[in-house]
């Protein structure tokens, strides 16, 4: 079973159906549509939950759209959503990185 992290402030969100969608870049774990996984808290490294992978779509950060946040927790601005995924990933994240949108259902 494949295993994700969250930050401790997303584990809620996760845990009342209200995100249901998560983007990863970079993606070494080579997701695909009906895997099951194993949520993480990043914080305690406890699991908190499983689910399985529904749904997937990819694209450049930088075409980012108001649908694509469907299941997803939102950004003040542009520039805060970069800043949180560099925070992640380092200073490689730019406008042409391509997202991998995981929709997911907790089982």
């Amino acid at each position: 079973m494949k295993t994700l992290k969250f930050s401790t402030d997303l584990v809620p969100l996760v845990l009342s159906g209200e995100k249901t969608s998560t983007w990863r870049l970079f993606d070494d774990k080579d997701l695909q549509i009906g895997d099951e996984l194993c949520f993480v808290d990043s914080d305690n490294k406890k699991q908190f939950g499983k689910a399985k992978i529904t749904s997937i779509k990819e694209k450049a950060l930088g075409e980012i759209n108001d649908a694509d946040f469907l299941g997803h927790e939102r950004f003040e601005s542009k520039e805060k959503m970069f800043d949180a995924y560099k925070s992640y990933y380092g200073d490689v994240v730019n406008d042409g990185v391509i997202v991998k949108m995981i929709n997911f259902k907790l089982i």
